[in-house]
């Protein structure tokens, strides 16, 4: 099929050092973003993630995702334990598009929703290639013409700064940089960093959005039984509208 990519993910740590924690099979969808994925994980890490990387119509591929990753897997859906979904921000319609299949395979299969920040989802993916440094997380993604979807979190996943609509001023992340170095990172990264341009605490390495990345926070919210009201659910939107392919 033109434009999937199918994407093995493997942990670093696959033991918990943890021998209590609630261990679980867990589905992740992520579409807030121009790359959609579904992501399969048990145990706290994650089997495989398949993604669409050309095509915008996410809602075309989310369903085959998701029934070619169990099959793929040999499981079941009575064996999943629960329903991950990409919380937002971002894409309007790619965040309705993750709600509602994610609260229809709630329904259908009777889990329970786990909701889970898209930026935070981003800062824990970018946060392995820092591992023990003290930095701040900057996850972007584009909006309109300056505009970013953006937080600033600590090197534990904690927001400085909460996720927020930001039209970008030169100025707008001068606490962090000044305090220490300052990762910026997501599709609406280059833009800023071409109205920063060359700064002392600015780093801009490359990073690919992934469902995968929702994996430890979705397993955290599963074993405190943090759950979402699956008729209630709605997206984290932070703006009326955003479409990813008008400006």
């Amino acid at each position: 099929m033109n434009g999937i990519k199918y994407a093995p993910y493997c942990s670093r740590n696959t033991k918990h050092k943890n021998k209590t924690a609630i261990l679980a099979l867990i589905l992740h969808i992520d579409t807030a973003t121009a790359i959609g994925s579904v992501s399969l994980s048990e145990n706290g890490v994650a089997l495989e993630t398949m993604e669409n990387i050309e095509q915008r119509d996410h809602a075309a591929t989310v369903g085959i995702f998701v029934k070619t990753l169990l099959e793929r897997h040999h499981r079941s859906a009575e064996e999943l334990d629960a329903i991950a979904v990409s919380a937002g921000p971002g894409s309007y319609t790619g965040l309705r598009v993750g709600a509602a299949t994610a609260k229809g395979l709630c329904y259908t299969w009777n889990k329970p929703l786990i909701a889970v920040s898209t930026l935070q989802m981003m800062a824990n993916g970018m946060k392995a290639a820092y591992e023990g440094a003290d930095v701040f997380l900057v996850p972007m993604i584009d909006a309109r013409r300056m505009e970013v979807f953006t937080a600033v979190y600590n090197k534990d996943l904690e927001p400085v700064l909460e996720p927020q609509a930001m039209i970008l001023e030169t100025q707008s992340f001068d606490p962090y940089m000044i305090a220490k170095n300052t990762i910026f990172f997501g599709d609406g990264a280059p833009k800023w960093q071409v109205l920063l341009g060359v700064r002392p605490n600015a780093s801009f390495p490359a990073y690919h959005i992934s469902a995968a990345h929702m994996v430890p926070l979705a397993e955290k919210s599963f074993a405190s039984k943090h759950f979402e009201d699956v008729a209630y659910f709605t997206p984290n939107y932070l703006k009326a509208f955003y479409h990813p392919g008008k400006k």
